[in-house]
């Protein structure tokens, strides 16, 4: 059984666990419960009702949070010729070709996103026993296999606080929102976009209760139980 500290378990006693809170009094009390000596990131969980076992169940896609994460975002561009040159001057960390393959077979994972245009991906393959553990492998269905006139837009993109959504192996969806240092309207505006691309995601072939239950967490907090009707309700306005 895990064992928590004296900090932990005084926040812990402030939650009503018979209680699932609406989402603005849930991000109030994150806001509240958060004592580490950092920035804690505010987590949303999301339990949901889709088999994973099948392809046409799976849910990924992207999201452009408005508030952004409240850290930087380090890019890595797959491109050459004018498409590498794009890269740069939209503010990629990294871009390269062969060279940069090269380093990432050698053990280098020092971005968190890439980006690649189509001309790339017979090469960046071999990178995938790497790059799709970790979630960082560029491919279309994420809008990260791009024609080389919408690099920049989408780097500045994901400068800004363009994430990927992916659901586990144990049918659950894990997505950063902010940090706890955030307004609560930010954060609720970053999570309103959140349900309102993953509510417009359910797959069809999914049947009945799609989310089956949702917390909100920080990095060093307890999870928060969430109101699934009143969170499946948030929209981009």
């Amino acid at each position: 059984m895990v064992k928590h500290g004296k900090r932990y378990n005084e926040v812990f006693e402030k939650l009503d666990r018979e209680q699932n809170y609406e989402p603005e009094e849930a991000i109030n009390l994150v806001k509240k419960t958060t004592t580490a000596k950092f920035d804690e990131t505010v987590e949303i969980h999301l339990r949901t009702g889709a088999d994973p076992r099948h392809a046409e169940q799976q849910i990924r896609g992207v999201v452009q949070l408005p508030n952004g994460l409240g850290k930087p975002v380090r890019v890595l561009v797959f491109a050459q010729g004018d498409a590498a040159k794009a890269a740069r001057e939209a503010g990629a960390d990294s871009v390269g070709d062969e060279d940069i393959i090269q380093k990432i077979d050698g053990g280098w994972i020092d971005f968190d996103m890439a980006i690649a245009t189509p001309d790339m991906m017979g090469k960046i393959g071999r990178l995938g026993r790497v790059l799709g553990r970790k979630g960082l492998m560029p491919n279309p269905r994420t809008g990260t296999v791009v024609q080389p006139g919408d690099i920049p837009r989408v780097v500045d993109e994901a400068k800004k606080g363009r994430i990927e959504v992916r659901m586990d192996r144990t049918a659950i969806i894990h997505v950063p929102i902010g940090k706890a240092s955030f307004e609560s309207e930010k954060l609720l505006e970053n999570l309103s976009s959140l349900m309102d691309m993953i509510s417009r995601s359910k797959p069809p072939a999914v049947k009945g209760q799609f989310i089956r239950s949702a917390y909100l967490t920080s990095s060093m907090g307890p999870s928060i139980p969430l109101d699934v009707a009143t969170l499946t309700e948030l929209k981009v306005e």
